[in-house]
């Protein structure tokens, strides 16, 4: 969707002007993907309109393969207006006003909770991306890389796309050795095209439970949210969502023993980090980094970009929960959805620090260019100031 972001703090109701932005999770993915080097394709419909135009244009820009995506001449390019702040996750209570029309949020990795919620109003119904459908999204679009990300939120959007989502998650093998433990392909093997409907990339599913967006469905959302997940071979979701949603509680654990299914599970635990399960193996924890937050949208997209980045690179499981936090530190310390992720070889040094130093880093805006700073940094004596520097790619 095309976003408006105010010009200034305060409620959607006394915000005088708006610029214009792109939202959505999975194409923040791609985006951010193919900033750090990976090549990513987006699938997706949007209307024959201006906005339209500005969607592909901009993602384009990022460097995302926008080939497959098709203009709908009878629907419109969806919209949403957004204040700063992170999302709710629970439905408001009978009586209150739901100040965020989207509904819930993912836990961000690395953000500490907001003081206030934001306002997020969606004109999307009828949107050209709610006509996506089996018989609209050509298989070989989405079949030809060496993983396909999904969303909660596609899911929600319609019954078409709830049927498109089912499809592509249809028929999982959980013999195949399609999984982050598997050795990577030959290089250029993520790329798309060529491939064909016979092939099924690693399908990964970002549970993104917004509980406004499921109010209008004729299923119920926690329901299905979970027969996706458990027929995908990597979960994305957080604490709080599985709490909201399924009625989880008790931590990462108790998450890993509803959701058996998927090869590799990552549970997102706000700012004390993330916990990865691979098979059958003790979930792996990374703790997040001191971030000095500027606004916490797309910093759920930005870890997933991250910890998919490492994945197909073959990274250790511990590796890559902390390239998504790195990724996720990068987008919540820039104001837009999308930010400027860090120079790859400068990551890597990051992530291969010791847990004490890790511990120490503290990252705020501009720090993919600048570089990070520890607690203590500045003094000649401080083991801080001997922390590899980032520039941005």
């Amino acid at each position: 969707m095309v976003t408006f972001l105010p010009s200034r703090p305060g409620p959607l109701a006394d915000v005088p002007a708006f610029d214009r932005a792109i939202g959505g999770a999975e194409s923040n993915v791609a985006c951010t993907l193919a900033r750090a080097g990976h090549r990513a394709r987006w699938v997706s419909r949007v209307g024959a309109d201006g906005f339209g135009d500005h969607l592909v244009r901009t993602i384009a820009g990022y460097g995302v393969d926008t080939s497959a995506v098709e203009r709908d001449p009878g629907r419109p390019t969806g919209i949403y207006f957004r204040t700063d702040g992170e999302r709710p996750t629970a439905a408001p209570h009978p009586g209150v006003p739901d100040p965020a029309a989207s509904g819930g949020s993912p836990s961000v990795p690395g953000a500490a909770a907001p003081a206030e919620l934001s306002e997020v109003l969606y004109y999307r119904a009828g949107s050209a991306a709610s006509a996506m459908s089996p018989a609209t999204v050509p298989p070989q679009a989405v079949h030809a890389g060496r993983v396909l990300h999904l969303t909660g939120i596609t899911a929600a959007l319609s019954a078409d796309c709830l049927a498109l989502l089912r499809a592509l998650t249809a028929d999982r093998d959980p013999t195949a050795d399609r999984g982050p433990t598997a050795a990577p392909a030959p290089a250029g093997a993520e790329a798309p095209g060529g491939g064909d409907a016979a092939h099924r990339p690693l399908v990964s599913f970002d549970v993104n439970y917004r509980v406004g967006l499921w109010h209008t469905a004729a299923e119920s959302g926690a329901e299905v949210l979970l027969e996706l997940a458990r027929r995908s071979d990597l979960v994305f979701v957080g604490e709080d969502e599985a709490a909201a949603a399924w009625g989880v509680t008790g931590g990462p654990g108790a998450v890993r023993e509803l959701l058996r299914e998927p090869a590799v599970l990552v549970v997102k635990q706000g700012a004390r980090g993330a916990t990865a399960f691979v098979g059958d193996a003790p979930g792996v924890f990374a703790p997040a980094l001191e971030v000095d937050v500027v606004s916490p949208v797309g910093a759920g997209d930005a870890f997933a970009a991250g910890f998919l980045a490492g994945t197909l690179r073959g990274l250790p499981v511990r590796d890559r929960v902390r390239h998504g936090h790195l990724m996720a530190a990068a987008a919540l310390t820039d104001a837009g959805d999308l930010a400027a992720p860090p120079d790859r070889a400068a990551a890597d040094r990051l992530v291969a620090l010791d847990e004490e130093r890790w511990g120490r880093l503290r990252l705020g805006p501009g720090w993919t260019a600048s570089g990070p700073q520890s607690a203590a940094a500045g003094r000649p004596d401080s083991p801080g100031a001997q922390e590899p520097e980032v520039r941005s790619a």
